[in-house]
């Protein structure tokens, strides 16, 4: 089944922000679009608000002035439901309740064909649920645009547990005629995006919640070290808190509290105290005018290390020994069986963060993460209170003379970059595993729809199959409550790789 023809009206039910936007991308694409929204007068103001957007985009020279009057002319505000009869798909953009979705599309179904595409551009709640309701669910579909819609290209096409294969093809081909890049997945709680996605903002809060680091310096690391275009404690700040928390504790509930997706109890009390972010003047951070941002935590300038002993080739961290040698320091390699580490001249040991704490070993530093050392800014070190200052103060100085702001965080299990990178990495291979989306629907919707720098399984790849589950499992020895433990999917992902490598 092919895209809609560009013929065929397209109705959007809600005139919100999100409502707004849909109906502008099916504007521009060039399909006669009704607007329709219950509260008297508000579908004729979101008519004269897209109008407006198109002679922006006109100023812009993304439309021509005839375009803008084409679109102009397609776009019709509907006084009653009625009037969306002849519509060949209806996207419903509404409040996020079900009783409130099922009713609405129970009347439309009295109102429109029964070969009507409808869909639901639901983010939190169940398209099967949804669809439950309907005479012919076979061709109810969720349409999961991400805000700004015209703006961001992806669009997580759903398919419910009764959805017909037929009209969720339609949905696809007709999402990617608008332009977009649509991914397929079944209907699970928080579909790929705000599925895969939790462990982003839980692992920044579990290292806030356990005094290892300052949002600031968390938010720096994460960008600086980990490759993400914003750190959790500012991106959460920018969606909201209370949106953010909505969706956290939706998946929570959705997966029978599964301890995987806890929410955050830090992030409750901040949206019980009225500050959710940018909207309300205060989050995390301060957003009122005059407040001046907090500074991440970065280290004095420390002697650099004339040379260190690397034993093992570093696994992910291998660059780093290229960097070294730039840097004028003396590298000594040694062959160990079990090595992957660095030596300082002191005698102490600087090791990738791995899921263990300093306090296990003797003198021991652990540096975190980096999607790509050579062009990482900022690189976090941890460790134990007894760790030697001298230890400390050689690892600072080593990651300074490669030219990075050093950041030393609590001694925690996993860093901040690498504890989350391997959740994320977890809960992918689980969703592929389960038949959520592909690998390459994973991916896609990870880079484009929260802009990651990486898809999870290319993540994966790249750092070698066993390290994200040896993190977890080493994680899971700190913390047995279930959180961290591996999912099967994961353990045969990293059997089957060192199978692959002739391991054992």
């Amino acid at each position: 089944m092919t895209a809609l023809d560009l013929s065929s009206p397209v109705a959007v039910v809600g005139t919100g922000t999100m409502g707004q936007g849909i109906a502008q991308v099916a504007l521009v694409a060039g399909h006669p679009v009704r607007l329709y929204d219950a509260a008297d007068g508000r579908a004729r103001e979101a008519a004269d608000a897209i109008g407006a957007r198109l002679d922006r985009l006109v100023e812009k020279e993304r439309l021509t002035a005839a375009e803008r009057d084409a679109a102009r002319a397609r776009l019709r505000p509907a006084a009653e439901l009625g009037e969306l009869a002849d519509c060949t798909l209806v996207v419903e953009a509404v409040l996020e309740r079900l009783d409130v979705k099922q009713e609405l599309f129970r009347a439309l179904e009295d109102i429109v064909s029964d070969d009507c595409l409808l869909a639901t551009n639901t983010s939190s709640l169940s398209v099967t649920a949804i669809g439950g309701a309907l005479r012919v669910p076979g061709r109810f579909v969720g349409l999961h645009f991400f805000n700004p819609a015209p703006l961001l290209p992806l669009v997580e096409v759903v398919s419910g547990f009764a959805t017909d294969v037929t009209y969720a093809t339609r949905a696809y081909e007709t999402a990617r005629a608008w332009g977009k890049t649509p991914v397929a997945c079944a209907d699970t709680p928080g579909f790929i995006v705000n599925r895969v996605a939790r462990p982003f903002y839980a692992e920044a809060f579990a290292v806030y919640e356990s005094q290892g680091a300052d949002p600031a310096t968390i938010d720096a690391v994460l960008r600086e070290s980990g490759g993400f275009r914003m750190g959790a404690f500012e991106l959460t700040d920018l969606i909201g808190q209370d949106v953010n928390e909505s969706v956290t504790h939706s998946v929570w509930r959705s997966f029978f509290q599964d301890v995987r997706f806890t929410p955050s109890l830090a992030q409750r009390r901040l949206v019980e105290s009225g500050r959710l972010g940018r909207k309300s003047g205060q989050g995390w951070y301060d957003h009122r005018d005059g407040a001046e941002r907090p500074e991440p935590h970065t280290a004095e300038p420390a002697e650099r290390p004339a040379y260190v002993v690397a034993e093992g080739d570093l696994g992910p961290a291998s660059e780093l020994l290229a960097l070294i040698r730039e840097a004028g320091i003396q590298v000594r390699e040694e062959d160990e069986d079990n090595g992957t580490r660095l030596v300082l001249p002191g005698g102490g040991q600087l090791v990738l963060a791995d899921g263990q704490t300093s306090v296990e070993f003797r003198d021991v530093v652990y540096f975190d993460l980096a999607l790509d050392y050579r062009a990482a800014t900022r690189v976090a070190l941890s460790h134990a209170p007894n760790t030697s200052p001298v230890t400390v103060a050689e690892a600072t100085g080593l990651f300074q003379a490669l030219g990075k702001k050093v950041s030393v965080i609590g001694d925690v299990p996993g860093m901040i970059v690498a504890r989350t990178v391997a959740r994320i990495i977890d809960l992918a291979h689980d969703a592929v595993a389960k038949g959520v989306a592909t690998e390459d629907d994973v991916d896609t919707a990870m880079r484009l729809g929260v802009n990651y720098p990486l898809g999870p399984l290319e993540w994966s790849r790249r750092l070698g199959g066993g390290w994200a589950c040896s993190v977890l499992d080493n994680l899971h020895q700190c913390d047995p409550s279930g959180r961290y433990a591996p999912s099967l999917a994961l353990y045969r992902h990293a059997y089957a790789s060192d199978e692959r490598e002739g391991t054992s």
